[in-house]
C-alpha cells in the first residue's frame, strides 16, 4: 500500500512539474522570429508571453536586457537606437531558451490593402521572368500572413506567418508591388528593407479601421455590432451554404449536358448540328440567347499536326465569367471557380492527337453577364506551335437559373481586419505604410475621403509613432462590362485619393496609365512599386531635390474663352507623352455641360478651350473610369493625376 501511495505521489509530482514547465515556456509573437527586420534609428520593442513573474533575459548585439513578466504573463524590453546592419542573433533566456537567427536592422514597411497589394510575383511570373530569374536579395525580406478576421477583440498575434527572403523560392507569396518598392529603396540607400504583408483580396476600407474610430460612421458601427453576436456568422454561413449548395445541385440536375449519361455534351462524338455559334471572346448576353444565368456549353474543333502531338501542351483561356470546366477529346483537363483567375491549364501528353481535337467548356455564370473577357489570351500551345482559339465556337444552353448573389464575405465587415491584421503589428516599430486598396469602395466613392482620412488617423494613433509616412496607390484606369457601376465612380474615387494629399506626410502613386480595361488586377506592378518608392524618398527619407510625383493640379484662371491651368510637380517640364496632342481634357460653362476640349502646353501651364464654350468656368482631365488616352506627364515620365477644377476642394 505504501509503495503504491508513493508511486501515485511521484506520478502527480511529475505531472505537476511537466505542467508547470509547459506553462512557463516563454513564447514570442510570429513577427519576432528568424529572418526578421527590425526598424533602425528608434526604440524597438521585443515582447512575448511567459508565466506570471517569470524573469526574462535578452542578449542582443553585446547587450543584455532583463525584464519580468507581469500579472498577465506579458513582458517586453526596449532596444535603443540601432543602426542598419546584420545579420545578427538574439538569445532569449527564461525557463526555456530561444535563439532568433538572421536578424537585420533596416526599414520596415507595412504593405496592406486588397488583392492588388497581395498580387504575388509568382502570379506574374510570365510578366517578370527576368526579375524573378535574378531575384536573390537577402536584404529584402517579407513577413507574410493571411490575417483572417476578428470582430470581438484585438488579436495579440497572427495565427500563422513567417519571414522570407526575396528570392525565387518565395515568389508565390511575395507582394509584387511591395517587392518593386523595396527593390527601388534598397538600390538607392543600401538599407535592409522588411515588408510586413498583411492584405486581403476584396476587402473594404472600413474593415481596416478600429472599432473605436469606426464609431464616426454609425452605419458601420451598427453593422459591426451584429457580427459580434455569438452564432451570427455561423448562422449566415450556414444559410449561404444551403443556398449556394441548393443552387448548384439544381443547376446540375437541370443541366441538359449531363441528362444523358450515355452521351454527355463533352463527348467528342456528340452531334452538335443544332448548336448556335458565338464569337469568342465575348458575352452570350450579346447573342440571341440573351442575358441568362446558369450553365452554357461551348465546343470548338481544332486540327493538330503530328509534330505537336506528345509535346508539352498548355491551353490558355483568358478570363471566364464565372466558373469553367475544360474537357479535351472527352478528358477532363481542369476547372477554375473564380472569374478573376487567369486560365492556363496544362495538358498531359496522351490527350492531344493528330488531326481533329475537340475542346469543350462548361461555363457557369452566377449573376450579370457570362462569357469570355475580351483582350485576353485564348490559345493552345504545344511544343513551339500555337493555335489561336479566338473566333467562332459552337454553344448551347445547358440550364438556366436565377441570379446567385454572393456569399457573406467577412473582409467587408467593419473592424474585422483591423483586429486580426493590424492589431498584432502595433507593437512592431515601422518606417511607414504602403497602401493599395479601394476597388471595393468605388461604389461608395463620395464617402471615401472621410473614410480614408479616418483610417490614416486611426493607424497613426494606434501605432503611437506620430505622423509616420503613409503612401498609397491612386486607382488605375479600369472598366469592366460585367461589373455594374456608374460612368464616373472610379473618377470620383480617384479624386478622393487626390484630396487626401492634404493629410500630412502622405504620398500618392498615380497609376492612371498602368491599368487594364478588362482586368481589375493589372499586371504592370513594377511602375507602381517604383512610383511609391519615389514618394517614399520624399515623405520618408527627406529627399529635397527629387521629382517624386507626376503633375498635380494647383489652380486655374480664365482668360476670355480659355482656362489656364497651373500645376505642382512639373519637374523639368510638362509634356504630352510621345509628342502627341494632349488628350482627355474637357471644359464647361456655367451650365456644367462638359465638351471635349483642345489643350496645349505653354510655359509649363496648360491652356484649355473649346469653340462650344464661350465663357468657360471649369475643366476636367481624364475624368472617366477608364481614360485610356490620358497623356499629360512631366519630363521625368510620371503621369499627371486626373482632376476636375470645380470639385477638388
Amino acid at each position: 500500500m505504501t509503495i503504491r501511495l508513493e508511486s501515485i505521489i511521484l506520478t502527480l509530482f511529475l505531472l505537476l512539474f511537466i505542467t508547470a514547465s509547459v506553462f512557463c515556456q516563454v513564447t514570442l509573437p510570429k513577427l519576432v522570429s528568424d529572418g526578421m527586420v527590425l526598424q533602425r534609428d528608434t526604440d524597438v520593442k521585443i515582447w512575448g508571453w511567459a508565466s506570471k513573474g517569470e524573469k526574462v533575459s535578452i542578449h542582443f548585439m553585446g547587450s543584455t536586457y532583463k525584464t519580468t513578466a507581469n500579472a498577465n504573463g506579458e513582458w517586453e524590453v526596449i532596444l535603443s537606437d540601432m543602426k542598419a546592419g546584420g545579420p545578427y542573433e538574439m538569445q532569449i533566456d527564461a525557463s526555456n531558451s530561444i535563439t532568433i537567427k538572421d536578424i537585420l536592422i533596416g526599414d520596415v514597411w507595412v504593405c496592406s490593402g486588397q488583392s492588388n497589394m497581395g498580387l504575388s510575383m509568382g502570379s506574374l511570373r510570365e510578366v517578370y521572368k527576368d526579375e524573378i530569374a535574378h531575384m536573390d536579395n537577402p536584404f529584402i525580406r517579407q513577413f507574410f500572413t493571411f490575417p483572417g478576421t476578428n470582430f470581438k477583440e484585438r488579436q495579440k498575434d497572427f495565427r500563422f506567418g513567417r519571414w522570407q527572403h526575396a528570392d525565387s523560392n518565395s515568389i508565390r507569396g511575395l507582394t509584387a508591388v511591395g517587392y518593386f518598392f523595396a527593390k527601388s529603396l534598397y538600390e538607392k540607400y543600401k538599407i535592409p528593407i522588411g515588408l510586413i504583408s498583411v492584405s486581403m483580396g476584396g476587402s473594404s476600407a472600413e474593415a481596416w479601421i478600429s472599432e473605436e474610430s469606426i464609431k464616426a460612421f454609425p452605419i458601420y458601427r451598427e453593422q459591426l455590432q451584429r457580427f459580434k453576436v455569438d452564432g451570427y456568422i455561423e448562422r449566415i454561413n450556414k444559410q449561404d451554404d444551403e443556398r449556394v449548395g441548393h443552387w448548384n445541385r439544381v443547376l446540375k440536375q437541370n443541366d441538359a449536358g449531363y441528362k444523358n449519361p450515355q452521351q454527355t455534351w463533352f463527348d467528342p462524338e456528340l452531334n452538335v448540328s443544332d448548336w448556335e455559334t458565338m464569337q469568342v471572346p465575348g458575352y452570350w448576353a450579346d447573342t440571341k440567347l440573351g442575358n441568362v444565368n446558369g450553365v452554357v456549353w461551348f465546343r470548338k474543333e481544332i486540327d493538330i499536326s503530328a509534330d505537336l502531338v506528345g509535346e508539352p501542351a498548355l491551353i490558355k483561356l483568358g478570363r471566364i465569367v464565372d466558373c469553367d470546366t475544360v474537357f479535351i477529346n472527352g478528358k477532363f483537363i481542369g476547372s477554375i471557380g473564380s472569374q478573376y483567375a487567369p486560365r492556363a491549364y496544362k495538358i498531359s501528353d496522351e490527350v492531344l492527337k493528330e488531326g481533329k481535337n475537340t475542346i469543350v467548356l462548361r461555363v457557369i455564370n452566377y449573376i450579370r453577364k457570362g462569357g469570355f473577357v475580351p483582350g485576353k489570351e485564348y490559345e493552345l500551345s504545344a511544343g513551339s506551335g500555337k493555335i489561336n482559339l479566338e473566333g467562332e465556337w459552337k454553344f448551347k444552353l445547358g440550364a438556366t437559373a436565377e441570379p446567385l448573389e454572393d456569399r457573406l464575405f467577412l473582409g467587408k465587415i467593419p473592424s474585422g481586419l483591423f483586429n486580426a491584421g493590424i492589431a498584432p503589428v502595433l507593437n512592431y516599430k515601422i518606417k511607414g505604410v504602403v497602401w493599395y486598396q479601394g476597388e471595393s469602395n468605388t461604389s461608395r466613392a463620395f464617402e471615401h475621403y472621410d473614410l480614408f482620412k479616418l483610417l490614416i488617423k486611426d493607424w497613426r494613433q494606434n501605432w503611437r509613432q506620430g505622423d509616420f509616412p503613409f503612401l498609397y496607390v491612386q486607382l488605375p484606369n479600369f472598366v469592366e462590362v460585367n461589373v455594374e457601376r456608374t460612368q464616373y465612380d472610379w473618377a470620383i474615387f480617384r479624386e478622393s485619393q487626390l484630396k487626401a494629399l492634404v493629410i500630412p506626410n502622405t504620398g500618392m502613386a498615380v497609376t492612371i496609365d498602368v491599368g487594364e480595361y478588362n482586368d481589375i488586377h493589372p499586371k504592370r506592378k513594377k511602375p507602381v512599386g517604383e512610383r511609391l518608392a519615389l514618394a517614399a524618398q520624399k515623405a520618408a527619407y527627406g529627399e529635397k531635390n527629387i521629382v517624386y510625383s507626376g503633375p498635380i493640379y494647383k489652380s486655374m484662371k480664365t482668360d476670355g474663352n480659355k482656362i489656364i491651368l497651373s500645376f505642382t510637380n512639373v519637374g523639368s517640364g510638362l509634356v504630352a507623352k510621345d509628342d502627341k496632342k494632349l488628350n482627355c481634357f474637357e471644359i464647361c460653362g456655367i451650365d456644367n455641360k462638359y465638351f471635349p476640349a483642345a489643350a496645349k502646353i505653354e510655359n509649363d501651364k496648360i491652356i484649355v478651350w473649346s469653340d462650344k464654350v464661350a465663357a468657360p468656368v471649369a475643366v476636367r482631365y481624364a475624368w472617366a473610369n477608364n481614360p485610356e488616352s490620358a497623356n499629360l506627364y512631366n519630363r521625368e515620365g510620371l503621369p499627371a493625376s486626373p482632376f476636375r477644377t470645380s470639385e477638388l476642394f
